[in-house]
């Protein structure tokens, strides 16, 4: 059974197919049209998911949309009753479901393909989210849950899951929600592009939570976990938003209201200097963020019993608070898969699609997340071959490693003469995060090499910490917790007498993004680490995504030029290897 799992006309586009029940392959359309967080339809992914299977629009047995326009019907009907939200609102939403609603039109469209046999299957969009986690786990049994800005007229959800069945009890609706607060507060300290939430989660510790008074305003807790917004403090409730933006980059309106700005004072604009005012916010609105999942989930630990949650919506991509779930909640493992964002959903609604079905779903935990294209020697040489003169004329010397044993001690060899490090190897990663298949890597070892990255590639925000990639078996001796971390979802306290020897990786308030890696799911970047550590004692890289102010690289083309425009040290594309004529610069 084939199914096609789509997240379309909503911001991360995105695009998974699914042969019996198991992944096939997945990708977001951003990789593919270089545009981040693409909205509009998934073309370009759809195209890459069927032909890595080899698959034609005629095989599809169905094609899963993760939204459903049943969901919260009444709820709905009585918040457009009763609410003063705009005409313009209510005919975006009209126009989004017609689109969806056209999803099968769509796809036949992109493959060129007769109208297709296969039925649209709508799927709620929390319990798409919910499947995707749950699913992807490696648990028997958990409590499931999903938290984002919101879809289908929601924000939060929970549940649990037995075995392949999946069952949602509760839900937070629209208009309060944990993604809207947060990314109100993100616009508000003028990090106005969507998905900057991220910034406001580095600049965090560097604050104190002066502004907690005003943010439990902002952001009331109430009985039996839910939580409810100060409504006059936002406009989201109000506004079209946007979301599906014609096919393009997302650009939402400013979320907040004048009545936050008597709370927090005038907003930052983007140029403007940040200064202790804005990093007490953002420390602010993080604990505040943190105590309302924190509350939430304590809730659904109660009234579940269960000791294993598995987590999703994009609010799941705060790894920081991720990191505080054992400690602040009872859950004693948490699951995160790759993708947990909207993009997620395709892969969750693929999932429901089939378990729907055939009344029954197989159990596969991920245990990686390669599943984009990949590219193999010979195209990655004739790549090399077509670029010959202009890599020359750059200064570039090119040479291949006689082995992944020798790539991996050259290239550890490299990172600790000071490299930086461009590596390019197997599938894409599914998911916003570089895990050792499109990845720069750098010596974690150097106090300076936050500032030569951003210097020399990454030309980003000084207060905005870099990850490490640690070998799974040297985490217990690093990490104040020692847990798996293969997506690098979750933040951990590094231990103290350890921290002065990686401070490239270290945050401010001593945290590090930890990945995790081990030989058996991704056995050539467990090498590179492991050479690296007996070259250095430290069984660490630092890593960063593979990109320049862009999405990650996709194909060898991107990850040259991004090569050639920065001033990257070294290129390893499978066994071939790029270096500067002039050496490290």
């Amino acid at each position: 059974m084939l199914i096609l799992g789509l997240n379309a006309w909503h911001p991360d586009a995105a695009a998974c197919l699914l042969d019996d029940g198991h992944i096939v392959a997945a990708a977001e359309e951003e990789r593919f049209v270089r545009e981040k967080h693409r909205t509009g339809f998934p073309r370009e992914a759809v195209r890459f998911c069927m032909a890595f299977a080899g698959a034609r629009a005629h095989d599809l047995d169905a094609v899963a949309v993760n939204s459903d326009p049943r969901a919260s019907r009444v709820a709905r009907a009585l918040f457009a009753l009763t609410s003063a939200c705009s005409p313009s609102l209510i005919a975006e939403r009209l126009r989004t479901r017609r689109r969806r609603a056209d999803a099968r039109a769509e796809v036949a469209r992109c493959l060129d393909a007769a109208p297709l046999r296969a039925p649209l299957v709508a799927v709620e969009h929390h319990r798409a989210h919910m499947a995707s986690a749950f699913y992807c786990s490696p648990f028997a049994e958990a409590a499931v849950v999903s938290v984002d800005g919101f879809g289908d007229f929601a924000s939060a959800a929970w549940g649990e899951g037995a075995g392949d069945a999946l069952e949602l009890r509760e839900r937070v609706l629209f208009p309060h929600s944990l993604g809207i607060f947060y990314q109100a507060v993100t616009q508000f300290l003028g990090f106005p592009a969507y998905g900057d939430e991220y910034k406001v989660m580095g600049l965090a510790p560097y604050g104190e939570p002066r502004f907690a008074t005003a943010m439990q305003r902002l952001l009331r807790l109430e009985p039996a976990g839910h939580f409810t917004l100060d409504l006059r403090c936002f406009r989201h409730h109000r506004l079209a938003l946007g979301l599906d933006a014609g096919g393009g980059a997302p650009r939402f309106p400013p979320l907040y209201s004048p009545d936050m700005t008597l709370l927090l004072g005038p907003p930052r604009a983007t140029d403007d200097a940040i200064d202790d005012r804005h990093r007490d916010i953002a420390r602010s609105a993080q604990q505040r963020y943190e105590e309302a999942l924190m509350h939430l989930l304590r809730h659904v630990r109660e009234a579940t019993g269960q000791r294993a949650l598995a987590l999703a919506g994009g609010c799941a991509m705060n790894s920081v608070a991720n990191g505080k779930v054992y400690a602040g909640t009872g859950f004693e493992r948490l699951f995160v898969q790759p993708g947990a964002g909207d993009a997620g959903g395709a892969l969750g609604a693929a999932l429901c699609a089939h378990r729907d079905a055939r009344g029954s779903l197989p159990r596969a935990p991920m245990r990686h997340a390669a599943l984009g294209p990949e590219f193999d020697d010979g195209a990655i040489a004739a790549i090399l071959d077509a670029r010959g003169q202009a890599l020359a004329r750059a200064g570039c010397v090119r040479g291949r490693a006689g082995g992944e044993e020798a790539l991996c001690r050259d290239t550890a060899a490299a990172i600790a003469r000071g490299e930086v490090v461009g590596w390019f190897q197997g599938r894409m990663e599914w998911g916003p995060r570089a895990l050792g298949q499109r990845s720069i890597l750098a010596d974690p070892r150097r106090a300076d090499m936050r500032n030569l990255l951003n210097d020399k590639i990454k030309r980003r925000e000084s207060f905005r910490p870099f990850a490490p990639s640690v070998l799974r078996e040297a985490v217990a001796q690093w990490f104040e917790v020692d847990d798996d971390v293969p997506f690098m979802m979750k933040v951990y306290p590094l231990r103290r007498e350890r921290r002065a020897q990686v401070p490239a990786v270290t945050h401010v308030d001593g945290t590090g993004r930890l990945q995790t890696v081990t030989a058996r799911d991704n056995p050539l970047y467990h090498r590179l680490i492991r050479a690296f550590a007996l070259d250095t004692g430290v069984p660490m890289v630092l890593n960063t995504s593979f990109n320049e102010s862009e999405p990650i690289v996709c194909r060898p083309e991107e990850a040259i030029d991004c090569f050639l425009r920065t001033r990257m040290d070294r290129l390893v594309l499978g066994l071939h290897v790029l270096t500067r004529a002039g050496g490290p610069g």
